[in-house]
This record gives structure tokens, C-alpha cells and sequence, in this order.
């Protein structure tokens, strides 16, 4: 008998295409069966903004849908998300009070600190990684310590080992060092080693570029610089090849998983970074670009669940093994409604 493979194929009728793929697509079922890629609820990271003070939660304009919480307000919100079926935050914290050094970033009471013990008191199981940088606690608003007009690298990186310290001893399962200083990931590596912190992981931002989809999230945090702007520091859109040298260096200097950012101008940087790196892979869907989907649904220009749905698809099929979005918890409200 000849092989299956050998079996000669079906002449096509003329006119007739010689495949039809469609037929896998004809029912919904059949669609989800062949899917090859899925958009997982656990993959999906929730970012928290807390602010100093108490009261209850405060509407961010910009965000339609996502507030700022004051600690008190954090326990009940961490076991909210447990009981919706998130796994993992994503905390972000404004100063107390603000300097050209970002003190109150490694501050022992600070917010984020509190928010972590906070958090974890009410939802031991929730995955807490935060935000290392300095850009809401300078009296400047960028993301190191500025000298002479410019930000200083070195300075810069030892006071971000002092603040993953500071997030670790609280309780942070992961560190998130975002200000892309060159050598971040090597010096809070080893802060964290000498404090005894080594099985603090970090999520390094590697690829994060000077981008138009930030402004939602700089009225969030109140981090808008007061000069020039972050080109000096963050990534150059325009530029691959630099991107996946950032990533690779991270990696090298012992991050235990990389970020692309923003997610969806950078899915060709996430595919190569895929095909490239070993380490867990993750994405931000940042605030331009959910604000973008608000206001588009808003309008009814878009339907906002086949958009949303649509977009972190995509972020998936690239490559991305965790997405930081603002929708996750839609996502998860959509999750528990389906049949």
C-alpha cells in the first residue's frame, strides 16, 4: 500500500480553489478548536496606583475604569482580584513628598511598602510585583537623579537598589526596575543578593521606548518631567536591533523576565525577542493604548470586548507570555459570564 502521504490529491474543478481553508472556520466551535492561540486570565498582570492619604478610591480621568487607592483601601481591593481570578499586580506609588533625589521612594513607610504589606495581609496568594523608579518622587518628575542638567546614570541605579530592597522587605515577590538605566538590572541584582533578597526575581523593563501612549499613566502617577522629556534614557521607537540588544543585556545581567513597551507598537520587537531570549516574556498594554479602546467604544466606533479581546490576541500570537493591562479585570468579569 502506498504511503498516505504518496495518495494523489483530488484534481480541483476549474475555477475552484485547489484549498479551502475556511472549512475549519465555519462554526464557532470549530474555530475554537483550532484556535492556536488563547488569551489565559493568568497571564493577564492588573497595575494599581496608590496614592498617599486615605479616602476612598479616586477616578482617573484619563482612565475610565481605573482608580487610585489609598492603602486602607488595598486589602479589600486584593481580595477583590483574588476572587475574580487574578494572579498578579503591578503596583505603582506617588511620593508623600518630593525632592530632586526621589527619597521617599526607598522609604521603609512609603506607599508602596505599605501597599505590599497591605495587599498581602488580605491575599497572601497574590502575586505583588512594583514599580523601581524614581519619576513620581522627584520634584523634577524624571527618573533618576539629575547632575548638571542631565540624568546620572550610576547614581541612578544605586538609589534604585535601595528602593527593590526596600519593596522586597515588605514582601514583593518581583521587582520592576522601569527608569532604563544602563546597568539597573546588575545593581539591584545585587542589592537584593546582599540584603538577602535572592529569591526576589526581577522583571526587568528592557525594551521600554519614549512613547505618545503615556499620557494617561503620567497623570495617574503625577510624573510628568518638568524639563526636556526621556529620550535621553528611554528607547528610540525607530530602533529594533537596539531594542533586542536592551533585552539581551537585561537577561545577561540576571532579570528573570523582560518587558516590551508599549505592547502593540512593538509586536515585531516581541516576536523577535521570542524567537531570541529563553526568559518569560511579558508586555505592557499601556495607558494610550486602553484610554485609545475607551474612547473609541465610548463613541461606538469600536465594540469594546472584540477590541480588547482582539488586541491582547495579538500581543499573545507575538510572543508575550504575560500582559500588564488595564483590562484585566473586564477581562475577567467577561471570563466568568461566558458559558
Amino acid at each position: 500500500m502506498r504511503p498516505r502521504s504518496a495518495l494523489p490529491a483530488r484534481a480541483p474543478a476549474p475555477g475552484e480553489p485547489p484549498l479551502r481553508l475556511r472549512r475549519l472556520r465555519r462554526t464557532r466551535a470549530l474555530r475554537e478548536w483550532v484556535a492556536e492561540t488563547d488569551v489565559e486570565l493568568r497571564r493577564l498582570v492588573y497595575p494599581v496606583f496608590v496614592r498617599p492619604g486615605a479616602g476612598g478610591p479616586e477616578p482617573i480621568a484619563s482612565l475610565p475604569g481605573v482608580d487610585r487607592y489609598s492603602v486602607p483601601d488595598l486589602g479589600k481591593l486584593a481580595a477583590a482580584l483574588r476572587s475574580e481570578g487574578i494572579r498578579a499586580v503591578l503596583v505603582f506609588g506617588v511620593g508623600r513628598r518630593k525632592d530632586p533625589d526621589g527619597t521617599d521612594a526607598w522609604a521603609k513607610d512609603g506607599v508602596v511598602p505599605q501597599a505590599v504589606r497591605a495587599m498581602k495581609r488580605a491575599a497572601p496568594e497574590l502575586i505583588i510585583a512594583t514599580d523601581v523608579c524614581l519619576c513620581a518622587y522627584t520634584s523634577h518628575g524624571h527618573c533618576g537623579v539629575v547632575r548638571a542638567g542631565a540624568v546620572d546614570n550610576d547614581a541612578t541605579c544605586e538609589r534604585l537598589g535601595r528602593v527593590a530592597r526596600v519593596h522586597a522587605e515588605a514582601g514583593a515577590e518581583v521587582v520592576a526596575p522601569s527608569a532604563m538605566m544602563d546597568g539597573q538590572v546588575a545593581r539591584i541584582r545585587a542589592a537584593l543578593d546582599q540584603g538577602g533578597y535572592d529569591s526576589t526575581a526581577i522583571l526587568a523593563y528592557a525594551s521600554k521606548h519614549a512613547s505618545a501612549f503615556y499620557g494617561p499613566f503620567r497623570e495617574a502617577e503625577q510624573s510628568a518631567p518638568e524639563f526636556g522629556d526621556r529620550r535621553g534614557y528611554q528607547m528610540d521607537y525607530r530602533n529594533g536591533r537596539e531594542a533586542l540588544r536592551e533585552l539581551e543585556q537585561d537577561a545577561a545581567e540576571g532579570a528573570d523576565l523582560v518587558m516590551v513597551k508599549p505592547a502593540l507598537t512593538s509586536l515585531d520587537l516581541l516576536a523577535r525577542a521570542r524567537r531570541r531570549l529563553a526568559v518569560p516574556l511579558a508586555a505592557y498594554q499601556v495607558s494610550g493604548e486602553y484610554a485609545m479602546i475607551k474612547a473609541a467604544a465610548a463613541r461606538g466606533v469600536v465594540e469594546e470586548r472584540p477590541a480588547v479581546e482582539e488586541t491582547l490576541g495579538a500581543i499573545r500570537r507575538a510572543g508575550a507570555d504575560l500582559i500588564v493591562t488595564y483590562f484585566a479585570r473586564e477581562f475577567a468579569r467577561w471570563t466568568r459570564e461566558d458559558p
